[in-house]
């Protein structure tokens, strides 16, 4: 009999169903036998229908975090109260519709990524589940970016909660980490609270990075470049990463795009943002092109000369393995890109880091002009994430833990 898993990606930021994809991709290799069923957003559900994946009826009844997050963004920042106000309510309608799916149908795992709401839910015996748990995660522990006071009190308690969710839910839950334990700070958690990388150690299974493309097969660029319609004028690739944030950066770029016809005559600039932002698009030069979504964008990330991105962990991450010259803006107020991904990127000596507040449309342009089309001196990183991801949950399916 076959065995069947629930893969839940609802989480916001397109960058988590690329990596879930990648892991169902192999899940299917080890035994193509192995039935999923997938619980989304609608954004990632999206991309799952159009990886030929099943989604369960009830996926239409998931509440959206990606619209929680669009509320709490302004100029090219993240109010985290605001945020977590929003979130709140999203979080609790989908643990009780995760109960409704546990009650009508049998799974043999339940596979998610950052699903922290189901994991707490679990410990305080909010939720009951009949199957064991596996959360993907990429870093460990919440910081607070902000002096207010109510804020880095919040955030602490809920390092306390959390802290104590996983130890109480040992038995049932399986963490994995996309990452190397270098990626995780070595401090303390908060407050009495154990130090963040021993935690990880002692609760957390590491996978390296979760790429969903060989890179050797883009080494040759001329190629590349042929078969998505470039020719061999410099190019230049903007990109938000996948859903709402990075409108302002888009036009910051647009802002630099004259500036530098100018020096690179010939220069190709394309924009690309989340299909989120409706009608609320960028305003950009005519001649800069504009696209709300393409399809496997780390090809033409292969056939740029240089990439200017929101700071998301799944871009840079693509970047790094491609080995391009790319500069990153972390989101303000946004721990993970700013604290987390930001090292990550650092320790790999990968891209650039910028500031948006800090960078004129001059200094942009002087930014793309020094580094465009160089040659990058990072070293490979490892990029079997999926493929270690997906031999664990096999093992746990079998019934190995």
């Amino acid at each position: 009999m076959s065995k069947r898993i629930l893969f839940i990606s609802w989480q916001a930021a397109m960058g988590h169903v690329t990596r879930d994809l990648a892991i169902a991709k192999e899940l299917h290799r080890i035994d193509a036998e192995i039935d999923i069923s997938w619980l989304a957003n609608p954004l990632s559900a999206k991309s799952i229908r159009e990886a030929g994946e099943t989604l369960l009826p009830e996926a239409d009844r998931v509440a959206d975090p990606n619209l929680d997050g669009l509320e709490a963004l302004s100029d090219f920042s993240l109010d985290l109260m605001k945020y977590v106000k929003k979130v709140k309510e999203t979080r609790v309608k989908n643990v009780q519709l995760l109960q409704q799916v546990n009650d009508s149908y049998d799974f043999d795992l339940i596979v998610g990524d950052e699903i922290y709401e189901i994991v707490i839910a679990l410990a305080e015996k909010q939720l009951r589940l009949r199957s064991p748990v596996v959360i993907i995660e990429d870093f460990i522990g919440h910081q607070a970016m902000d002096k207010n006071l109510k804020i880095r009190l919040g955030v602490y308690l809920y390092m306390r909660k959390w802290v104590k969710a996983v130890r109480d839910t040992s038995r049932d839950v399986t963490h994995l980490f996309v990452g190397e334990p270098e990626d995780v700070e070595n401090k303390r958690l908060g407050f009495m609270l154990p130090n963040k990388r021993t935690f990880a150690r002692n609760h957390y299974r590491f996978l390296g990075y979760i790429v969903r493309f060989d890179p050797t097969e883009y080494k040759d660029k001329t190629k590349i470049r042929a078969k998505l319609g470039y020719g061999s004028e410099p190019l230049v690739i903007c990109a938000t990463g996948g859903t709402g944030a990075g409108r302002e950066l888009l036009e910051l770029c647009g802002k630099a795009y004259p500036i530098l016809k100018e020096k690179i005559s010939d220069l190709r600039m394309v924009c690309v943002c989340g299909e989120l932002f409706g009608l609320n698009r960028p305003e950009l030069p005519f001649e800069v092109e504009l696209h709300d979504y393409i399809p496997n964008i780390y090809e033409h990330y292969a056939a740029c000369d240089l990439a200017v991105v929101v700071g998301g962990g799944t871009t840079t991450i693509e970047l790094t393995a491609l080995r391009k010259r790319f500069l990153f803006f972390p989101l303000e107020n946004q721990f993970d890109q700013q604290i987390y991904v930001a090292d990550r990127i650092a320790r790999h000596g990968a891209g650039i880091r910028m500031e948006y507040r800090r960078t004129t449309p001059e200094l942009l342009a002087r930014a793309i002009t020094e580094n465009i089309g160089k040659e990058v001196g990072s070293k490979p990183i490892p990029i079997d994430g999926a493929k270690k991801a997906a031999q664990i949950i096999a093992e746990l399916l079998s019934g190995n833990r």
